[in-house]
């Protein structure tokens, strides 16, 4: 085993690790305690690195020994919190993505890759009242939150702050360079959540129930939108202005799993959604590489169907319509 090889290829993961505007040397320095000359010594393999530096770095930057040793375990070590409802707080929650956003942002080259199975987090964020009604759908059904047990719907209800920080988080979404798969599917969840609550007498009114799918509705026009232009704007800017560029895929028959790849100048993560609304994110160079390799499958047994293929995306948001509309003509007002 080539020590100083392995130590070089350590300070390369690190390196990968640090957003691009930030010292190299200076944030491993701070990490270790040492100097920069110091720091430097060791990422030329001139001064071994000691175990508990080994473990500070490692521990700060979440990489695996497995991978940096090259250890084929079969395991994959990933980082995540499990949200626990007895103490669980949304804004916290939305805080700790904003975290991860803005560290993603923090590159140069910021490509993200979406395989969904439904509306994801940050798109329930263009229109309040869908924000809305998924809030209360967390709340009450994911979290058994007591206070949620018997109330009913209200749009009243839904916190101020709790809007503001997934606003907060769409907008970083929507600056990285994002490229979507979706399968007519992908709205079947929400749908059919507002139906369970319509039918378990949720709401205080259908018209309520209106809002809310002339906010899906409005989400699906934006979504095509961006796929006819090819990039993301805010769906409030009449002039449409370019943020960040938008790629959509549409697959006839591969659902997704609302799994991310992320590549920041050209390190890959990969953030895997479990039990609905948890998370966890890998830097494992494996379970990556697999990742990617998957994304590329995707890629070319999917339709594109944004800036091209005008036919294909018709038939795609046509198809999204016409499931809110039966719904829509089944409601008493």
């Amino acid at each position: 085993m080539d020590v100083s090889k392995i130590q070089q290829e350590l300070f390369q993961v690190i390196k990968a690790n640090i957003p691009g505007h930030l010292s190299v040397t200076e944030e491993i320095a701070r990490v270790l305690d040492v100097s920069v000359d110091s720091v430097y010594r060791r990422m030329r393999g001139e001064k071994t690195i000691s175990l508990d530096e080994l473990h500070a770095l490692c521990s700060h930057y979440k990489i695996s020994l497995d991978s940096v040793l090259n250890i084929q375990t079969g395991a994959f070590s990933f980082q995540g919190n499990l949200i626990d409802s007895s103490s669980f707080r949304f804004t916290e929650y939305l805080s700790s993505i904003l975290k991860w956003m803005n560290y993603f942002n923090s590159f140069k080259q910021k490509e993200l890759y979406c395989m969904y199975k439904d509306i994801p987090l940050f798109q329930h964020f263009y229109f309040r009242e869908l924000a809305a009604f998924k809030y209360y759908f967390w709340m009450k059904t994911i979290f058994h939150f007591p206070d949620f047990t018997s109330r009913k719907f209200s749009f009243s209800e839904y916190p101020d702050e709790v809007f503001a920080l997934g606003r907060k988080n769409l907008d970083i979404y929507n600056q990285l360079s994002i490229t979507e798969f979706w399968n007519v599917e992908g709205i079947n969840s929400t749908i059919s959540q507002i139906e369970f609550y319509r039918d378990g007498d949720m709401f205080e009114s259908d018209e309520d129930v209106l809002k809310i799918y002339i906010a899906v509705e409005k989400l699906v026009d934006h979504l095509e939108a961006q796929a006819a232009l090819g990039y993301k704007f805010d769906h409030n800017d009449p002039e449409k202005k370019p943020i960040g560029s938008y790629e959509m895929y549409f697959n006839e028959v591969i659902l997704g799993d609302n799994n991310q790849l992320i590549i920041l100048d050209g390190l890959k993560l990969s953030m895997i959604t479990h039990t609905v609304i948890n998370y966890m994110i890998t830097r494992d160079m494996v379970f990556n590489e697999n990742m990617y390799n998957h994304v590329q499958n995707m890629m070319k047994k999917s339709t594109r169907i944004s800036s091209v293929s005008e036919k294909e995306r018709s038939k795609f948001f046509r198809t999204l319509h016409q499931r809110i509309a039966r719904r829509k003509d089944t409601l008493k007002l």
